[in-house]
């Protein structure tokens, strides 16, 4: 299997959606944030490996704690992940803290305070042509 081949993307969905779940209604630990999605997983051709990419709402000490808080749940995460889908392999599971949402809303938090002078500086300007 290729790594971008049909059957692989549709691997890594398939994982990404429960692992997702898991993560959201399963876990008790008290050090996984209630903000925490996974943005991507990335199961290599074999299965035997995935990676999950994990994005935390909050502080990077909160996105530290949660990525700690998964890694001590990986054999039950991996046990579940092996009930709910028929693989061949259940992967062994590596967590990545992804902070790309976070930059995102940060990039777009400054595009809009940039945009917002050049927005009012437009509308003085089309007043003052319109008095003229």
């Amino acid at each position: 299997m290729r790594k971008n081949s049909v059957k692989n993307i549709r691997v890594n969905s398939e994982v990404l959606r429960e692992l997702s779940s898991i993560i959201q209604e399963d876990i008790k630990d008290p050090r996984i944030s209630s903000m925490t999605s996974v943005v991507a997983v990335e199961v290599t051709p074999d299965l035997k490996f995935a990676k999950a990419y994990i994005s935390v709402l909050g502080s990077e000490e909160k996105g530290q704690e949660t990525i700690k808080g998964l890694k001590s749940a990986e054999g039950y995460i991996r046990k579940q992940l092996a009930q709910r889908v028929n693989l061949r392999n259940t992967p062994k599971l590596t967590f990545v803290l992804d902070q790309s949402i976070e930059y995102g809303v940060n990039m777009s938090k400054k595009i809009e305070e940039v945009t917002k002078d050049l927005y009012k500086e437009e509308s003085v300007a089309s007043a003052n042509n319109n008095e003229l």
